[in-house]
């Protein structure tokens, strides 16, 4: 794994995000760009996941993600070159050497693993991802694979969007079923109204770790990055408009 990348500390499966630091790209990619749907050149994010695929040994899976909650088995066919990226916003395996891949830019990566190396997923959940049920049927898919129950994962939250940061309307209080006149909720803080529209501040990795409580899942760790505050450190699309794009992975060795 590169210097400076962030990681949970897993000994029995490998798992790993990365930063913007450490590629080719230039301008608004630099340096480390993993996106290939944000307008910069095709030969160094080629180039930039060749470097992430050795950097992890293992071959990275990516999704062509779309805030959904569809998750994808991945297997020998995805280990074929030049084929069309699956469209899901999470994916689970049970092989060696395929790495469940997502990509973020403020929204929250999060890296699942099974008891005894049976399994490993990712999930991609920016807010209408996560209140749409991704993280639920992440859970859901990788306990069916690994035949387990959601007590015995281990899920490591990465860098998004930080509460101080992530202003949102009154729609995404509603998306989560969060009542806009109650006073101290614990992810959604009221922020200085604009224009007189009222605003709220979210806390993404609160709202993640409230879902994974619900389901059972008890060893959760990570999510203390804000992607928007540290310009030098992450790729922000919020922060920025046009950007990169990191990943994060997680894969069974051997």
């Amino acid at each position: 794994m590169a210097p400076g990348w962030l990681a949970p500390d897993w000994a029995d499966v490998g798992a790993a995000m990365s930063t913007r630091a450490g590629g080719r790209s230039r301008a608004a990619w630099s340096s480390l760009n993993l996106g290939s749907h944000v307008g910069d050149a095709a030969a160094d994010v080629a180039a930039n996941r060749q470097l992430f695929a050795e950097r992890i040994g293992a071959l990275p899976v990516f999704l062509d993600q779309v805030h959904g909650h569809e998750v994808v088995r991945l297997g020998a066919a995805d280990r074929r070159p030049g084929g069309a990226p699956p469209t899901a916003d999470a994916a689970v395996t049970t092989e060696a050497g395929i790495a469940c891949t997502v990509m973020v830019a403020d929204c929250l990566p999060l890296l699942m693993a099974a008891p005894h190396g049976r399994g490993v997923a990712a999930a991609h959940a920016g807010w209408r991802g996560l209140a749409g049920g991704v993280v639920d049927a992440a859970v859901g898919a990788l306990c069916d694979a690994a035949s387990c129950e959601p007590g015995e994962l281990r899920v490591w939250l990465g860098a998004c969007i930080g509460p101080r940061q992530f202003e949102v309307g009154a729609d995404v209080l509603q998306a989560f079923g969060a009542d806009a006149e109650a006073a101290g909720q614990a992810c959604f803080v009221a922020a200085p109204p604009q224009s007189g529209v009222r605003k709220w501040h979210a806390d993404l990795p609160g709202l993640a770790r409230q879902r994974l409580a619900r389901l059972g899942v008890q060893a959760v760790s990570g999510g203390a990055w804000c992607t928007v505050s540290d310009a030098s450190r992450f790729f922000s699309f919020r922060r920025d408009g046009v950007t990169g794009r990191m990943a994060a992975a997680v894969w069974l060795r051997g």
